[in-house]
């Protein structure tokens, strides 16, 4: 129905009201044959427009060329029930038709495929923040977005891990060229799975040539005391970080500071401490104005660490 229709519309006699029952509309008006002008509809053709046909306020002022607040107002006083704001008319369901296993689908093609939520989108037809608000409501857990995000970063099997590096002896960036990945993503990898990385430098010192870094941090008692003094749980190494920390621990200006500071540790201890990517803390630390140390060199837990053992 255009604009000119609603203009000129006047009630028909088996208009009926919207709960379907079949009971006539009370508010339709007889036909009077008559046409009335616009700006002068009474109290029960705006209730009609409202109820029966689904138009909201704006758009019955529109047609009307009266203000929204005294058709509100006259809707009011003719016991007119307003729906909240937002609310909306009724609409018809879209994509009628559809597959029916819908969220079996949406859960394989994001967790088994490791789609992102625009793929998904694209594959189904559904803005990006459709997908995200259905993936909610299916109760799937969603990923971290954006660069520094964790789960979908690149990784090394591990299996594959310790037989290059570990077993066979590769370095890192051997082991990234053979793959096809970083250096850092190799390391990164071998800290998350659990995997021993030799300690590198370009003078050998004395001390274990290989750290197991999770195991490490969590054997240290400065890093022991301030995760019990800021209630942070242990989480052993076995897999990747988003697997260990399917909730990252929220990051607070005491906790960072206390960790990087405090106990010398750096912002990759800090991610496997807290599940929060590195850069993540760094963009925190930026923020909350909490100055980094000098870049080079091993980081005083590191030294410690060597010292102790």
């Amino acid at each position: 129905m255009d604009d000119r229709q609603f203009l000129a519309f006047r009630a028909p006699a088996d208009c009926h009201a919207p709960d379907d029952t079949g009971t006539p509309c009370a508010y339709r008006l007889p036909g009077t044959g008559e046409d009335i002008a616009a700006d002068s509809w009474p109290a029960q053709r705006l209730a009609h427009l409202y109820l029966c046909c689904g138009l909201s306020t704006y758009r019955i002022a529109e047609l009307a060329g009266q203000d929204r607040q005294h058709v509100t107002r006259t809707l009011h006083r003719a016991g007119v029930a307003l729906r909240s704001r937002g609310a909306g008319r009724q609409r018809p369901l879209r994509h009628q038709g559809g597959s029916p296993n819908l969220p079996q689908l949406m859960a394989e093609l994001y967790e088994v495929a490791r789609l992102s939520s625009r793929q998904i989108g694209q594959l189904t037809g559904l803005p990006e923040r459709t997908v995200r608000d259905r993936l909610r409501r299916y109760g799937i857990q969603l990923r971290t977005r954006g660069a520094w995000n964790r789960e979908d970063r690149r990784s090394v099997p591990e299996q594959l891990l310790r037989d290059l590096y570990q077993r066979l002896g590769m370095t890192a960036e051997e082991v990234g060229q053979l793959l096809g990945v970083s250096p850092h993503a190799v390391l990164r990898s071998a800290h998350d799975l659990g995997v021993p990385v030799r300690v590198g430098g370009a003078v050998p010192l004395p001390g274990p040539s290989e750290i197991e870094l999770v195991r490490a941090l969590y054997q240290d008692e400065l890093i022991i005391a301030v995760l019990a003094v800021h209630d942070v749980a242990q989480m052993p190494s076995g897999g990747p970080i988003w697997a260990r920390f399917p909730a990252p621990v929220p990051l607070s200006a005491p906790l960072v500071k206390d960790l990087y500071w405090g106990c010398g540790a750096g912002l990759k201890h800090i991610e496997l401490l807290t599940g929060q990517p590195a850069m993540t803390v760094r963009g925190f630390m930026r923020r909350a104005g909490i100055p980094v140390r000098h870049l080079g060199g091993r980081t005083p837990f590191l030294r410690r660490w060597r010292a102790r053992c």
